[in-house]
Protein backbone atom coordinates (compact mmCIF):
# COMPACT_ATOMS: atom_id res chain seq x y z
CA UNK A 1 0.00 0.00 0.00
CA UNK A 2 1.56 3.49 -0.54
CA UNK A 3 2.29 5.60 2.15
CA UNK A 4 0.19 8.75 2.93
CA UNK A 5 0.46 11.81 4.87
CA UNK A 6 -2.15 10.67 7.48
CA UNK A 7 -0.32 7.56 7.71
CA UNK A 8 3.28 8.67 8.56
CA UNK A 9 3.80 8.46 11.99
CA UNK A 10 3.55 10.78 14.90
CA UNK A 11 6.45 11.63 17.49
CA UNK A 12 4.07 12.62 20.03
CA UNK A 13 4.99 11.79 23.78
CA UNK A 14 8.33 10.82 22.56
CA UNK A 15 9.68 13.11 24.91
CA UNK A 16 13.21 14.61 22.98
CA UNK A 17 11.69 16.92 20.01
CA UNK A 18 10.64 20.27 20.13
CA UNK A 19 7.32 21.04 18.79
CA UNK A 20 7.75 22.88 16.35
CA UNK A 21 11.48 22.24 16.07
CA UNK A 22 13.53 25.82 14.50
CA UNK A 23 14.62 24.71 11.05
CA UNK A 24 17.01 26.44 8.66
CA UNK A 25 17.91 25.52 5.32
CA UNK A 26 20.21 26.93 2.16
CA UNK A 27 18.27 28.99 -0.04
CA UNK A 28 19.01 28.70 -3.49
CA UNK A 29 17.65 32.66 -3.63
CA UNK A 30 20.53 33.85 -1.98
CA UNK A 31 22.70 30.87 -1.95
CA UNK A 32 22.97 31.21 2.02
CA UNK A 33 21.66 29.06 4.92
CA UNK A 34 18.99 30.93 6.35
CA UNK A 35 16.13 30.31 8.89
CA UNK A 36 13.11 28.73 7.93
CA UNK A 37 9.48 30.42 9.30
CA UNK A 38 6.12 28.85 7.63
CA UNK A 39 3.95 32.01 6.39
CA UNK A 40 0.84 30.63 8.11
CA UNK A 41 1.77 29.27 11.64
CA UNK A 42 3.15 25.37 11.93
CA UNK A 43 1.67 24.84 8.35
CA UNK A 44 4.30 24.59 5.61
CA UNK A 45 2.95 24.15 2.11
CA UNK A 46 5.17 22.96 -0.30
CA UNK A 47 5.50 22.41 -4.27
CA UNK A 48 7.68 19.77 -5.48
CA UNK A 49 8.47 19.48 -8.89
CA UNK A 50 7.37 15.74 -10.45
CA UNK A 51 8.26 13.65 -13.45
CA UNK A 52 7.48 14.07 -17.23
CA UNK A 53 6.07 11.25 -17.99
CA UNK A 54 6.87 10.23 -21.32
CA UNK A 55 9.45 7.23 -20.29
CA UNK A 56 10.23 5.44 -16.93
CA UNK A 57 11.54 7.52 -14.42
CA UNK A 58 15.64 7.15 -13.71
CA UNK A 59 17.83 6.73 -10.52
CA UNK A 60 18.76 10.22 -10.92
CA UNK A 61 15.14 11.40 -11.12
CA UNK A 62 14.01 9.18 -8.36
CA UNK A 63 17.20 10.83 -5.70
CA UNK A 64 15.28 13.61 -5.98
CA UNK A 65 12.15 12.31 -5.24
CA UNK A 66 13.35 10.35 -2.17
CA UNK A 67 15.29 13.34 -0.98
CA UNK A 68 11.83 15.76 -1.25
CA UNK A 69 10.44 12.87 1.08
CA UNK A 70 13.11 13.20 2.97
CA UNK A 71 12.07 16.92 3.59
CA UNK A 72 8.20 16.33 3.93
CA UNK A 73 8.72 13.56 6.02
CA UNK A 74 11.89 15.89 8.05
CA UNK A 75 9.13 18.70 8.66
CA UNK A 76 6.51 16.36 10.15
CA UNK A 77 9.13 14.71 12.41
CA UNK A 78 10.03 18.35 13.59
CA UNK A 79 6.19 19.09 14.55
CA UNK A 80 5.23 20.88 10.96
CA UNK A 81 1.65 20.08 9.01
CA UNK A 82 2.86 20.27 5.29
CA UNK A 83 0.95 20.26 2.37
CA UNK A 84 2.70 19.14 -0.52
CA UNK A 85 1.97 19.50 -4.68
CA UNK A 86 3.81 17.77 -7.00
CA UNK A 87 3.23 18.03 -10.71
CA UNK A 88 2.74 15.56 -13.54
CA UNK A 89 4.11 16.73 -16.56
CA UNK A 90 1.53 15.30 -19.28
CA UNK A 91 1.76 17.79 -22.10
CA UNK A 92 5.27 19.28 -23.46
CA UNK A 93 7.55 18.57 -26.57
CA UNK A 94 8.24 14.96 -25.18
CA UNK A 95 5.54 13.53 -24.53
CA UNK A 96 3.62 14.91 -27.64
CA UNK A 97 6.76 13.07 -29.76
CA UNK A 98 6.57 9.82 -27.82
CA UNK A 99 2.80 9.61 -28.07
CA UNK A 100 2.92 10.57 -31.97
CA UNK A 101 6.18 7.97 -31.97
CA UNK A 102 3.71 5.03 -30.13
CA UNK A 103 0.32 6.15 -31.99
CA UNK A 104 -1.37 6.92 -29.05
CA UNK A 105 -3.57 9.33 -27.73
CA UNK A 106 -1.66 11.79 -25.29
CA UNK A 107 -3.36 10.34 -22.79
CA UNK A 108 -3.16 6.65 -22.73
CA UNK A 109 0.38 7.29 -23.43
CA UNK A 110 1.24 8.98 -20.62
CA UNK A 111 -0.82 6.85 -18.40
CA UNK A 112 1.75 4.36 -18.70
CA UNK A 113 4.40 6.10 -17.06
CA UNK A 114 2.14 7.57 -14.67
CA UNK A 115 1.67 4.04 -13.15
CA UNK A 116 4.82 3.49 -13.48
CA UNK A 117 6.52 6.07 -11.29
CA UNK A 118 3.58 5.51 -8.58
CA UNK A 119 4.59 1.86 -8.61
CA UNK A 120 8.51 3.28 -7.77
CA UNK A 121 7.50 5.75 -5.13
CA UNK A 122 5.42 3.19 -3.49
CA UNK A 123 8.49 0.20 -3.77
CA UNK A 124 10.83 3.47 -2.02
CA UNK A 125 8.22 4.12 0.62
CA UNK A 126 7.66 7.74 -0.33
CA UNK A 127 5.10 9.21 1.05
CA UNK A 128 2.27 10.33 -1.22
CA UNK A 129 1.78 14.23 -1.71
CA UNK A 130 -1.66 15.58 -0.74
CA UNK A 131 -1.84 16.36 -4.33
CA UNK A 132 -0.52 15.53 -7.87
CA UNK A 133 -1.91 17.60 -10.42
CA UNK A 134 -1.88 17.13 -14.06
CA UNK A 135 -1.02 19.70 -16.64
CA UNK A 136 -3.57 18.72 -19.18
CA UNK A 137 -6.59 19.06 -16.17
CA UNK A 138 -5.51 22.76 -15.50
CA UNK A 139 -5.07 24.25 -19.09
CA UNK A 140 -8.14 27.03 -18.03
CA UNK A 141 -5.90 28.17 -15.27
CA UNK A 142 -2.76 28.80 -17.80
CA UNK A 143 -4.54 30.35 -19.81
CA UNK A 144 -6.03 32.73 -16.84
CA UNK A 145 -2.41 33.38 -16.02
CA UNK A 146 -1.64 34.09 -19.65
CA UNK A 147 -4.14 36.64 -19.87
CA UNK A 148 -3.39 38.80 -17.01
CA UNK A 149 -0.16 38.59 -17.96
CA UNK A 150 -0.95 39.52 -21.64
CA UNK A 151 -3.07 42.26 -19.98
CA UNK A 152 -0.06 43.99 -17.63
CA UNK A 153 2.21 43.85 -20.86
CA UNK A 154 4.53 41.28 -19.56
CA UNK A 155 3.48 38.80 -22.73
CA UNK A 156 2.96 39.40 -25.74
CA UNK A 157 0.99 37.52 -29.01
CA UNK A 158 3.09 36.59 -32.16
CA UNK A 159 2.14 36.41 -35.53
CA UNK A 160 1.27 32.94 -35.05
CA UNK A 161 -0.95 33.24 -32.35
CA UNK A 162 1.81 32.17 -29.67
CA UNK A 163 2.49 33.78 -26.65
CA UNK A 164 5.85 34.88 -25.12
CA UNK A 165 6.86 36.31 -21.68
CA UNK A 166 8.78 39.39 -22.34
CA UNK A 167 11.53 39.40 -19.89
CA UNK A 168 12.80 42.65 -20.54
CA UNK A 169 9.52 43.78 -18.27
CA UNK A 170 11.55 41.92 -15.24
CA UNK A 171 13.48 43.59 -13.73
CA UNK A 172 14.73 41.09 -11.34
CA UNK A 173 15.15 38.30 -14.14
CA UNK A 174 18.13 36.08 -13.41
CA UNK A 175 17.99 36.16 -9.45
CA UNK A 176 17.85 32.65 -8.56
CA UNK A 177 20.48 31.47 -11.46
CA UNK A 178 22.58 34.84 -10.98
CA UNK A 179 22.02 35.34 -14.93
CA UNK A 180 22.41 38.92 -16.24
CA UNK A 181 20.07 39.24 -18.42
CA UNK A 182 21.07 42.54 -19.90
CA UNK A 183 22.29 41.32 -22.87
CA UNK A 184 18.84 40.06 -23.90
CA UNK A 185 18.36 41.09 -27.93
CA UNK A 186 14.47 42.61 -27.98
CA UNK A 187 12.16 40.29 -29.34
CA UNK A 188 14.55 36.91 -29.69
CA UNK A 189 12.64 34.29 -28.74
CA UNK A 190 12.38 30.69 -27.61
CA UNK A 191 9.83 28.07 -28.57
CA UNK A 192 11.46 25.08 -26.83
CA UNK A 193 10.37 23.74 -23.52
CA UNK A 194 13.75 22.95 -22.88
CA UNK A 195 16.47 25.15 -23.88
CA UNK A 196 20.40 25.91 -23.51
CA UNK A 197 20.85 26.75 -20.08
CA UNK A 198 22.88 30.29 -21.15
CA UNK A 199 20.41 31.24 -23.14
CA UNK A 200 18.50 34.50 -21.91
CA UNK A 201 15.86 35.38 -24.70
CA UNK A 202 11.69 35.81 -24.29
CA UNK A 203 10.22 32.55 -23.62
CA UNK A 204 6.94 30.68 -24.62
CA UNK A 205 3.59 30.82 -22.18
CA UNK A 206 1.52 29.10 -25.13
CA UNK A 207 2.40 27.43 -28.77
CA UNK A 208 0.07 27.40 -31.60
CA UNK A 209 -1.49 24.74 -32.94
CA UNK A 210 0.57 22.53 -34.92
CA UNK A 211 -0.91 19.74 -37.51
CA UNK A 212 -1.22 16.47 -35.41
CA UNK A 213 -0.10 17.66 -32.15
CA UNK A 214 -3.48 17.64 -28.73
CA UNK A 215 -4.40 21.68 -28.95
CA UNK A 216 -7.22 23.42 -26.55
CA UNK A 217 -8.93 26.53 -27.74
CA UNK A 218 -7.37 29.95 -26.06
CA UNK A 219 -8.49 33.87 -27.08
CA UNK A 220 -5.17 33.58 -29.27
CA UNK A 221 -6.28 30.24 -31.13
CA UNK A 222 -5.78 26.68 -30.37
CA UNK A 223 -3.09 25.18 -29.19
CA UNK A 224 -0.98 24.37 -26.04
CA UNK A 225 0.81 25.73 -23.10
CA UNK A 226 4.80 25.95 -22.64
CA UNK A 227 6.11 24.23 -20.05
CA UNK A 228 7.04 26.70 -17.76
CA UNK A 229 3.62 28.23 -17.36
CA UNK A 230 2.39 24.77 -16.27
CA UNK A 231 3.67 24.99 -12.80
CA UNK A 232 2.87 28.65 -12.02
CA UNK A 233 -0.32 27.77 -12.60
CA UNK A 234 -1.03 24.58 -10.85
CA UNK A 235 1.03 25.84 -7.73
CA UNK A 236 -0.56 29.16 -7.25
CA UNK A 237 -4.34 26.99 -7.94
CA UNK A 238 -3.29 24.41 -5.26
CA UNK A 239 -1.33 26.51 -2.88
CA UNK A 240 -1.85 30.69 -3.23
CA UNK A 241 -0.07 33.52 -4.81
CA UNK A 242 2.98 32.78 -1.91
CA UNK A 243 4.18 29.63 -0.48
CA UNK A 244 6.66 28.11 1.66
CA UNK A 245 9.17 25.63 -0.29
CA UNK A 246 9.61 24.95 -3.74
CA UNK A 247 11.86 21.83 -4.64
CA UNK A 248 13.71 20.29 -7.28
CA UNK A 249 16.21 19.33 -9.13
CA UNK A 250 19.44 21.60 -9.66
CA UNK A 251 19.15 21.30 -12.98
CA UNK A 252 15.47 22.34 -12.91
CA UNK A 253 16.74 26.08 -11.45
CA UNK A 254 17.41 27.63 -15.11
CA UNK A 255 16.01 27.99 -17.17
CA UNK A 256 12.40 26.40 -15.55
CA UNK A 257 12.53 27.78 -11.97
CA UNK A 258 13.55 31.04 -13.19
CA UNK A 259 10.91 31.53 -15.67
CA UNK A 260 8.31 30.24 -12.91
CA UNK A 261 9.16 33.14 -10.81
CA UNK A 262 9.15 35.79 -13.59
CA UNK A 263 5.99 34.52 -14.77
CA UNK A 264 3.94 34.06 -11.35
CA UNK A 265 5.23 37.12 -9.73
CA UNK A 266 4.24 39.35 -12.87
CA UNK A 267 0.80 37.53 -12.95
CA UNK A 268 0.05 38.61 -9.16
CA UNK A 269 2.42 41.15 -8.14
CA UNK A 270 3.62 38.96 -5.09
CA UNK A 271 6.20 37.44 -3.57
CA UNK A 272 6.06 33.78 -5.33
CA UNK A 273 8.10 31.22 -2.81
CA UNK A 274 10.05 32.02 0.33
CA UNK A 275 12.39 29.11 0.37
CA UNK A 276 14.04 27.34 -2.78
CA UNK A 277 15.72 23.83 -2.24
CA UNK A 278 17.64 21.55 -5.09
CA UNK A 279 19.31 18.49 -5.03
CA UNK A 280 22.65 17.58 -6.82
CA UNK A 281 22.67 15.19 -9.41
CA UNK A 282 23.58 11.82 -9.23
CA UNK A 283 26.31 10.10 -11.16
CA UNK A 284 27.11 6.46 -11.92
CA UNK A 285 30.68 5.51 -11.20
CA UNK A 286 32.12 8.68 -11.38
CA UNK A 287 30.52 9.42 -14.83
CA UNK A 288 27.21 11.48 -15.66
CA UNK A 289 24.51 8.76 -16.04
CA UNK A 290 23.06 8.52 -19.73
CA UNK A 291 21.82 6.09 -22.11
CA UNK A 292 24.71 6.02 -24.66
CA UNK A 293 26.81 4.90 -21.39
CA UNK A 294 24.89 2.22 -20.82
CA UNK A 295 25.03 3.46 -17.08
CA UNK A 296 21.12 4.74 -16.86
CA UNK A 297 19.25 3.14 -15.15
CA UNK A 298 15.90 2.75 -13.87
CA UNK A 299 14.60 0.73 -10.44
CA UNK A 300 13.19 -2.02 -12.29
CA UNK A 301 16.44 -2.35 -13.58
CA UNK A 302 17.99 -2.02 -10.34
CA UNK A 303 15.66 -5.11 -8.94
CA UNK A 304 16.12 -7.45 -11.81
CA UNK A 305 19.86 -7.29 -10.70
CA UNK A 306 19.13 -8.23 -7.33
CA UNK A 307 19.13 -4.35 -5.42
CA UNK A 308 16.70 -4.24 -2.36
CA UNK A 309 15.07 -1.24 -2.49
CA UNK A 310 15.28 -0.38 1.12
CA UNK A 311 19.14 -0.94 0.32
CA UNK A 312 18.61 1.74 -2.77
CA UNK A 313 16.48 4.29 -0.53
CA UNK A 314 19.23 4.27 2.49
CA UNK A 315 22.05 4.97 -0.50
CA UNK A 316 20.13 8.12 -1.39
CA UNK A 317 18.98 9.75 1.65
CA UNK A 318 23.32 9.10 3.54
CA UNK A 319 24.45 11.83 1.17
CA UNK A 320 23.93 15.16 1.29
CA UNK A 321 21.12 16.39 -0.62
CA UNK A 322 23.42 19.32 -1.83
CA UNK A 323 26.02 16.96 -2.49
CA UNK A 324 26.73 14.51 -5.70
CA UNK A 325 25.63 11.20 -4.96
CA UNK A 326 28.05 8.71 -7.09
CA UNK A 327 26.07 5.38 -7.68
CA UNK A 328 28.13 2.13 -7.51
CA UNK A 329 26.86 -1.02 -6.58
CA UNK A 330 29.98 -1.30 -4.16
CA UNK A 331 28.09 1.74 -2.56
CA UNK A 332 24.94 -0.84 -2.12
CA UNK A 333 26.74 -3.01 -0.08
CA UNK A 334 28.17 -0.74 2.07
CA UNK A 335 24.46 0.72 2.21
CA UNK A 336 22.98 -3.28 2.70
CA UNK A 337 25.94 -3.47 5.76
CA UNK A 338 24.52 -0.46 7.53
CA UNK A 339 21.12 -1.44 7.43
CA UNK A 340 22.19 -4.81 8.70
CA UNK A 341 23.63 -3.64 11.79
CA UNK A 342 20.32 -1.74 12.36
CA UNK A 343 18.05 -5.18 12.04
CA UNK A 344 20.41 -7.51 14.32
CA UNK A 345 20.00 -4.67 16.89
CA UNK A 346 16.11 -4.80 16.43
CA UNK A 347 16.12 -8.58 16.72
CA UNK A 348 18.55 -8.76 19.43
CA UNK A 349 16.14 -6.70 21.21
CA UNK A 350 13.57 -8.89 20.63
CA UNK A 351 14.92 -11.28 22.69
CA UNK A 352 16.55 -9.27 25.24
CA UNK A 353 16.23 -10.04 28.83
CA UNK A 354 14.71 -7.00 30.97
CA UNK A 355 15.72 -6.43 34.66
CA UNK A 356 12.59 -6.35 37.03
CA UNK A 357 13.43 -2.65 37.80
CA UNK A 358 13.81 0.98 36.16
CA UNK A 359 17.80 1.51 34.51
CA UNK A 360 18.78 4.45 33.06
CA UNK A 361 21.04 4.19 30.13
CA UNK A 362 18.13 3.24 27.85
CA UNK A 363 16.29 6.31 28.56
CA UNK A 364 19.27 8.48 28.32
CA UNK A 365 20.33 7.17 24.99
CA UNK A 366 16.69 7.66 23.13
CA UNK A 367 16.77 11.43 24.66
CA UNK A 368 19.64 11.71 23.01
CA UNK A 369 19.27 10.11 19.78
CA UNK A 370 16.14 11.77 19.16
CA UNK A 371 17.91 14.83 20.39
CA UNK A 372 20.41 14.77 17.83
CA UNK A 373 18.35 13.54 14.73
CA UNK A 374 16.19 16.49 15.31
CA UNK A 375 19.31 19.12 15.67
CA UNK A 376 21.06 17.59 12.73
CA UNK A 377 18.13 16.97 10.20
CA UNK A 378 16.78 20.90 11.39
CA UNK A 379 20.21 22.30 10.16
CA UNK A 380 19.35 21.81 6.61
CA UNK A 381 18.48 18.12 6.60
CA UNK A 382 21.91 16.98 7.72
CA UNK A 383 21.74 13.55 7.14
CA UNK A 384 25.70 12.85 7.90
CA UNK A 385 25.00 14.02 11.32
CA UNK A 386 22.06 12.49 11.86
CA UNK A 387 22.55 8.68 11.19
CA UNK A 388 26.06 9.09 13.31
CA UNK A 389 23.76 10.01 15.98
CA UNK A 390 21.46 6.60 15.06
CA UNK A 391 24.52 4.60 14.83
CA UNK A 392 25.79 6.07 18.10
CA UNK A 393 22.45 4.51 19.17
CA UNK A 394 23.04 1.33 17.82
CA UNK A 395 26.40 0.50 19.57
CA UNK A 396 24.94 1.78 23.01
CA UNK A 397 22.02 0.08 22.61
CA UNK A 398 24.38 -3.35 21.90
CA UNK A 399 26.47 -2.53 25.56
CA UNK A 400 23.29 -2.06 27.07
CA UNK A 401 22.05 -5.95 26.08
CA UNK A 402 26.06 -7.16 26.39
CA UNK A 403 25.57 -5.53 30.04
CA UNK A 404 22.97 -8.03 31.31
CA UNK A 405 21.77 -7.25 34.36
CA UNK A 406 24.23 -5.06 35.45
CA UNK A 407 23.04 -1.45 36.32
CA UNK A 408 23.74 -0.16 32.32
CA UNK A 409 21.45 -2.57 30.80
CA UNK A 410 17.78 -2.99 30.18
CA UNK A 411 14.86 -2.43 32.73
CA UNK A 412 11.60 -2.69 33.15
CA UNK A 413 9.71 -2.01 29.37
CA UNK A 414 13.41 -0.71 27.74
CA UNK A 415 13.56 -3.33 25.06
CA UNK A 416 9.83 -1.26 23.40
CA UNK A 417 11.43 2.20 24.72
CA UNK A 418 14.19 1.56 22.35
CA UNK A 419 12.06 0.29 19.68
CA UNK A 420 10.31 3.21 20.22
CA UNK A 421 12.89 5.51 19.75
CA UNK A 422 14.03 4.02 16.10
CA UNK A 423 10.67 4.27 15.09
CA UNK A 424 10.19 8.17 16.18
CA UNK A 425 13.51 8.83 13.99
CA UNK A 426 12.27 6.18 11.12
CA UNK A 427 9.88 9.37 10.72
CA UNK A 428 11.82 11.02 8.99
CA UNK A 429 13.86 8.57 7.58
CA UNK A 430 11.17 5.55 6.33
CA UNK A 431 14.17 2.89 6.11
CA UNK A 432 14.77 1.13 9.39
CA UNK A 433 11.81 -0.47 10.29
CA UNK A 434 12.33 -3.68 7.62
CA UNK A 435 8.64 -4.80 8.57
CA UNK A 436 7.88 -2.36 6.10
CA UNK A 437 9.01 -3.95 3.43
CA UNK A 438 7.33 -6.56 2.14
CA UNK A 439 9.76 -9.65 1.37
CA UNK A 440 8.19 -9.25 -2.52
CA UNK A 441 10.58 -6.84 -3.43
CA UNK A 442 14.35 -9.24 -2.18
CA UNK A 443 14.21 -8.35 1.18
CA UNK A 444 13.95 -11.66 2.04
CA UNK A 445 15.94 -13.82 -0.20
CA UNK A 446 18.49 -11.58 -1.28
CA UNK A 447 21.98 -11.90 -0.54
CA UNK A 448 21.38 -15.72 0.01
CA UNK A 449 24.42 -18.12 -0.77
CA UNK A 450 24.80 -22.04 -1.36
CA UNK A 451 24.69 -22.36 1.94
CA UNK A 452 20.54 -21.81 1.85
CA UNK A 453 21.42 -18.76 4.55
CA UNK A 454 20.15 -15.38 3.47
CA UNK A 455 21.79 -12.50 4.94
CA UNK A 456 18.89 -11.98 7.52
CA UNK A 457 19.25 -15.68 8.52
CA UNK A 458 22.97 -14.76 9.30
CA UNK A 459 21.74 -11.72 11.13
CA UNK A 460 19.47 -12.98 13.22
CA UNK A 461 21.80 -16.00 14.23
CA UNK A 462 24.24 -13.81 15.11
CA UNK A 463 21.90 -11.79 17.37
CA UNK A 464 20.77 -14.80 19.01
CA UNK A 465 24.65 -15.93 19.85
CA UNK A 466 24.78 -12.05 21.14
CA UNK A 467 21.99 -12.55 23.19
CA UNK A 468 23.15 -16.38 24.64
CA UNK A 469 26.45 -14.87 25.25
CA UNK A 470 25.12 -12.05 27.12
CA UNK A 471 22.92 -14.51 29.19
CA UNK A 472 25.89 -16.47 29.89
CA UNK A 473 24.55 -19.72 27.62
CA UNK A 474 28.16 -19.83 26.45
CA UNK A 475 26.96 -23.37 24.96
CA UNK A 476 24.25 -22.18 22.88
CA UNK A 477 26.34 -19.50 21.53
CA UNK A 478 29.29 -21.87 20.60
CA UNK A 479 26.84 -24.02 18.66
CA UNK A 480 25.75 -20.93 16.92
CA UNK A 481 29.18 -20.20 15.94
CA UNK A 482 29.66 -23.56 14.75
CA UNK A 483 26.72 -23.63 12.46
CA UNK A 484 27.65 -20.54 11.12
CA UNK A 485 31.27 -22.19 10.73
CA UNK A 486 29.93 -24.88 8.79
CA UNK A 487 28.26 -23.17 6.52
CA UNK A 488 31.25 -21.45 5.38
CA UNK A 489 30.46 -17.77 7.31
CA UNK A 490 33.59 -16.26 8.36
CA UNK A 491 32.70 -14.33 11.80
CA UNK A 492 34.74 -11.42 13.63
CA UNK A 493 33.87 -10.03 17.12
CA UNK A 494 34.38 -6.90 16.81
CA UNK A 495 34.11 -3.48 19.68
CA UNK A 496 30.80 -2.50 17.42
CA UNK A 497 29.84 -6.27 17.39
CA UNK A 498 30.08 -9.51 15.48
CA UNK A 499 31.19 -8.80 11.65
CA UNK A 500 30.61 -11.99 9.20
CA UNK A 501 31.45 -12.25 5.49
CA UNK A 502 30.60 -15.61 3.49
CA UNK A 503 33.88 -17.87 3.07
CA UNK A 504 35.45 -18.19 -0.62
Amino acid sequence: MPATPSETPAVDGVGAVDRPHPVQFFNTMGRAVMPFTPLDGDHVRMYTCGPTVYNHVHIGNLRTFVFEDLLCRTLRFLGYRVTQVMNLTDVDDKTIRGASEANLPLDDFTATYIDSFFNDLDTLQVVRADHYPRATRHIDDMITMIETLVAKEHAYVSDDGSVFFRIASDDDYGRLAGIDPSGLRQGERVASDEYDKESVRDFVLWKAAKDGEPSWNSPWGAGRPGWHIECSAMSVAYLGNSFDIHGGGVDLIFPHHENEIAQTESATGEPFVHTWLHSEHLIVDGAKMSKSLGNQYTLKDLIARGVRPRVLRYLFLQTHYRQKLNFTFDSLGAAAAALRRVDALRHRLGHAPEAADARPAVGEAAETLLREVADALADDLGVPNALAAVFNYVKAINRAIDAGDGPQGLGAGDRQRALDAFDAVDVAFGVFRAEDWPASDGEASDGAGDDGLSDADIDGLLAERQTARAARDFARADEIRVQLTEAGIVIADTPDGPRWRRGD
